[in-house]
């Protein structure tokens, strides 16, 4: 019997950093490579990847990544890995080029060249088991579902969808692929779950294309976008309201720039004149009424571009009277707070607000119900809800319980979680090495709960540095401590406060002098304790206490 895995690396109980393995006898089949952006309590974190531990030690089994999508949490993984490891990297024309913009931008991994463009008729063989694709409705083209057929049976990840009727010809669903998978048998459906808790039904993208239309054509001044880079089909809409208004769009940020140009060069973004983009030196000459600002902010976040912008820190673009900023993204929940003060500081700056979602319910996920079509046609025996938090996860296995899949059928996975395949039956065996791969700067996986605990501390309470000469040979201390605050308390009106502080430093550091027994690492634990108890007892607060203690031997300095 054909031994068969399926691993959640990322991508379940979260938001992003979608990895998948499908572990099927001796090959492993890697379905999305995804990093994260960061929640509010990671300070200073980048990004977030998936950690690699169980495919760097399998290595020899990996028989190459799949992507489904050209979006970073699809994608944004690729360069930590493939910096160290050549394994085949299989996507759509899109996705490949998107994969290779990411890849690009680490030095490392520029000359990677092991890309295959697969499309909705591929099959690729492995052996025993084979490889294959079916297009799917998402905001980019060339968005794909992926299919591993083995010996016991077919695991089909469906990658983000949604089902829209009125999609256009390059986004539609391939209802009759799908069907065709289903009408064998599937052993397990891993599918998207980011939206399964919503109970609205989601607006076509023609109705979206209409409202941003109608509201270009009723606005009289300048309109400023903020789209996620990579919607190209949100771009799309843009452009043609643009041009439908006699408006020229901008470009402003580097990730919308070589995403468009690339999707423009392969014919999946049609522009609807030949002048329609124009550039940033252009923009002080056009008139507002003939101006469209498309900005995507760094890593396709628009927010924090749109507040520097309001308070007239952006590089290009200052809101003024009359402006109207469009926001045609859907944020995250956790953004709702950073929206809220985004829509506050435009509006002091003189500008309105619209969102796309004010009219709306606006995702690239399938509701409810596309969730349970999903199921209808597939026929799976096994379902693994992933893409999504806990609450969205529990909500589709809620929703697949109601057209009559039993609840031991559906698994809910953590972060490597294996669910095997056995004896006819699926069930969670076991797990593997699994978390999150923090990235800061250029460091990858440096970065651990002590720095950030670290971090936070000093965000919350700040820091307190004392600084003491000693003479150990005399077992005296030479000079007074000179105490350093920074984010704890204001010096100036705090003088007693830290003169104390000295004192108890003073007080502390020739205690452990006049002790037989002297350890450098015990005065230092010494001094920390009693400065925060102290500090603790005054106000409240715990600030990073640092001690700092240099030794000299004063014969010897007035020898010299």
């Amino acid at each position: 019997m054909t031994k068969i895995n399926v691993v959640a690396l990322g991508g379940v109980r979260e938001n992003g950093k979608n990895m998948y393995a499908v572990e099927v006898d001796d090959q492993i089949f890697v379905c999305d490579f995804g990093l994260k952006y960061p929640d509010n309590d990671l300070l200073g974190i980048d990004i977030v990847i998936p950690d690699l531990t169980y495919l760097e030690d399998n290595i020899d089994k990996v028989a190459g990544i799949f992507l489904t999508h050209g979006h970073a949490d699809a994608v944004g993984a690729l360069p930590y890995f493939l910096s160290e490891h050549q394994v085949p990297v299989f996507g759509s024309e899109l996705t490949i080029a998107i994969a290779q913009i990411f890849m690009g931008q680490h030095p490392r991994t520029k000359k990677f060249k092991d890309y295959h463009v697969i499309d909705d008729k591929s099959v690729i063989d492995f052996g025993d088991v084979s490889v294959s694709f079916f297009k799917t409705t998402h905001s980019i083209p060339g968005s794909l579902g992926i299919d591993i057929d083995t010996p016991e049976g077919q695991v089909v990840y469906t990658g983000d969808f949604k089902f829209d009727q009125s999609a256009a010809p390059m986004y539609q669903t391939d209802y009759q692929r799908l069907a065709q998978i289903g009408s064998k048998r599937v052993l397990a459906l891993l599918s998207d779950s980011a939206n399964a808790e919503s109970p609205y039904q989601i607006a076509s993208e023609r109705e979206i294309a209409d409202t941003i239309a109608e509201d270009f054509k009723y606005h009289e001044g300048r309109i400023i976008v903020a789209a996620v880079a990579s919607n190209i089909m949100r771009i799309q809409q843009v452009l043609n309201a643009a041009a439908a208004t006699n408006r020229r769009v901008v470009l402003t940020g580097r990730d919308v720039q070589k995403i468009v140009q690339t999707a423009i060069k392969m014919d999946y973004l049609h522009l609807p004149n030949g002048e329609i983009l124009a550039t940033t030196k252009e923009l002080k000459q056009l008139k507002p009424e003939e101006t469209v600002v498309l900005e995507t902010g760094k890593m396709g976040e628009p927010l924090k571009s749109l507040d520097r912008m309001a308070t007239s820190r952006h590089r290009l673009v200052h809101i003024n009277e009359g402006d109207l900023v469009y926001i045609v993204t859907t944020p995250s929940h956790a953004m709702e707070t950073a929206v809220a003060r985004t829509k506050d500081s435009i509006y002091r700056a003189g500008g309105d607000v619209k969102t796309v979602t004010d009219k709306f319910h606006v995702s690239g996920h399938g509701t409810r119900t596309d969730l349970q079509l999903m199921q209808n046609i597939m026929h799976a025996e096994n379902l693994i809800p992933v893409q999504g938090e806990y609450r969205n996860l529990s909500a589709h296995a809620e929703a697949l319980h109601e057209i009559g899949v039993p609840f031991e059928n559906i698994f809910i996975p953590k972060v490597g979680d294996i669910i095997s395949y056995d004896k006819g039956k699926m069930n969670i065996s076991g797990t593997v090495p699994a978390g999150n791969t923090m990235i800061d700067g250029i460091g990858v996986g440096d970065i651990g709960n002590i720095v950030l605990r670290d971090r936070k501390m000093l965000s919350e309470d700040g820091i307190l540095i004392a600084v003491v000469t000693i003479d150990r040979r005399k077992k005296r201390v030479v000079a007074r401590p000179k105490i350093q605050s920074r984010g704890f308390v204001y010096i100036k009106t705090s003088k007693d406060l830290l003169a104390e502080c000295g004192q108890i430093v003073k007080d502390t550091i020739q205690h452990n002098l006049d002790d037989k027994k002297f350890d450098w690492g015990d005065l230092k634990q010494d001094v920390r304790d009693k400065l925060s108890r102290y500090l603790f007892d005054q106000t409240k607060r715990r600030p990073v206490i640092l001690p700092v203690i240099m030794e000299v031997n004063q014969n010897s300095a007035k020898r010299q």
